[in-house]
């Protein structure tokens, strides 16, 4: 069984940063994908920042020049560093790994105050 748990996430102004983590129980590099999500209340989980096995990366329009994805094979983690963060990126953030199987963390909850 995969474990996915993530932190760093919390309460920032607007323009401030934060840094979530996401710590696997096994390689990193055993899942094809790992990425990023948030969910809002009453809305579908949105993919924010994706790497592949390869270290490419893609991110969604909303975040482009702010959030970097990246990771730590020698701890396990993947990383989002989120700066110049705005109200409207508040939201429960989410990591997900999956290729082969899909697995998910509990989420953080990031809130951006104006």
């Amino acid at each position: 069984q995969v474990q996915l748990v993530e932190s760093g996430g919390g309460l920032v102004q607007a323009g401030g940063y934060l840094r979530l983590s996401c710590a696997a129980s096994r390689s990193i590099f055993s899942f094809g994908y790992m990425a990023w999500y948030r969910q809002t209340p009453g809305n579908q989980r949105e993919l924010v920042a994706l790497i592949n096995s390869g270290g490419s990366t893609d991110y969604a329009d909303s975040v482009k020049g702010r959030f970097t994805i990246s990771r730590d094979s020698a701890k396990n983690t993947m990383y989002l560093q989120m700066n110049s963060l705005k109200p409207e990126d508040t939201a429960v953030y989410f990591c997900k790994a999956f290729g082969p199987g899909t697995y998910w963390g509990q989420g953080t909850q990031v809130t951006v105050s104006s």
